[in-house]
């Protein structure tokens, strides 16, 4: 199927800019770390320049960490979080970047949907993808009108887990494990947007109903920071100018691959979400080798 949903292509003489910039809005006091996880995955991907926006105390150590990375230090709440009046500031961030994530490493979901309500609001005629995870999802029903404006409708990415996904659409997480295909496609639906239902076997669903699974059988991703990485993977791919069908569906495929990898040579527990990220560049290398000897 990936065979017939090539990866954008790059030349040798392109610059970072032809690769694209992946501007990632995440982070929070207590959880510095998935700025830094889905910031380095997006890179991993291929993107060929990243800014990171997190809370002001967290950023001088976060641009440390990752010197790739522009950071830019946001105004936080009282509770560690990145302050909803940064709407008007990240939207004009965001009108010169390819690919947008947002809400990894947020831990308030009223916090986090007033500032993701307020960016989809200031960036409907952007025309630029998003990747919403986490605290980024919550909330989000309300903002169906946003996601179904005509420049927004089939250009936005959700990666829930099944906890997420029942708090999105209002109902128990025992609903959505019941049927978590028919969960995604009702959000899908509803909102317009892309789906990746996270779990065992991960589902993506378009608006219109066409749908894919992914079995990768391995528990070993089911660890801290791993969901972190895949967002920053599907941004990253956008960014390099890949559809957000495309971009998902790659991404799905990459981060289960890696984790695959990781478990034949670790272990099928233990390894690290951090650990994923090198994998990724091998994985794309050898399925380009593939396409390219049966051509």
């Amino acid at each position: 199927m990936l065979q017939a949903l090539p990866l954008p292509q790059h030349r040798d003489s392109d610059d970072k800019d032809a690769r694209g910039a992946v501007l990632v809005i995440a982070g929070s006091v207590e959880v510095p770390g998935a700025a830094l996880l889905a910031g380095l995955a997006a890179l991993r991907a291929g993107a060929g320049k990243l800014q990171i926006a997190t809370c002001r105390s967290v950023a001088p150590g976060l641009a440390v960490a990752v010197p790739e990375a522009r950071v830019t230090g946001l105004e936080e709440t009282t509770g560690g979080e990145i302050a909803a009046g940064e709407a008007d500031r990240l939207a004009e961030q965001i009108r010169n970047c390819d690919a947008v994530l947002l809400g990894p490493g947020m831990m308030d979901g009223d916090t986090a949907f007033s500032l993701t309500s307020g960016i989809l609001e200031r960036c409907t005629g952007a025309g630029v993808p998003f990747v919403l995870d986490a605290a980024a999802l919550h909330g989000l029903l309300d903002c169906r009108e946003t996601l179904r404006a005509e420049s927004l409708a089939g250009r936005v990415v959700i990666t829930p887990h099944a906890g997420e996904m029942a708090t999105l659409l209002g109902v128990t997480r025992e609903a959505v494990l019941a049927d978590r295909l028919g969960a995604a496609r009702e959000a899908a639906s509803r909102l317009q947007l892309i789906v990746a239902m996270k779990g065992g076997a991960t589902f993506v669903v378009t608006p219109q109903g066409q749908a894919w699974t992914y079995s990768s059988a391995n528990v070993g991703l089911a660890t801290s920071g791993s969901g972190d990485t895949l967002a920053g993977i599907v941004a990253g791919l956008l960014a390099r100018g890949a559809t957000p069908v495309t971009a998902t569906l790659w991404g799905v495929f990459l981060h289960g691959e890696a984790g695959a990898k990781l478990a034949r040579s670790q272990g099928p527990v233990g390894f690290l979400a951090r650990e994923l990220l090198a994998e990724i560049p091998s994985i794309m290398a050898h399925c380009q080798r593939q396409r390219s000897s049966r051509e």
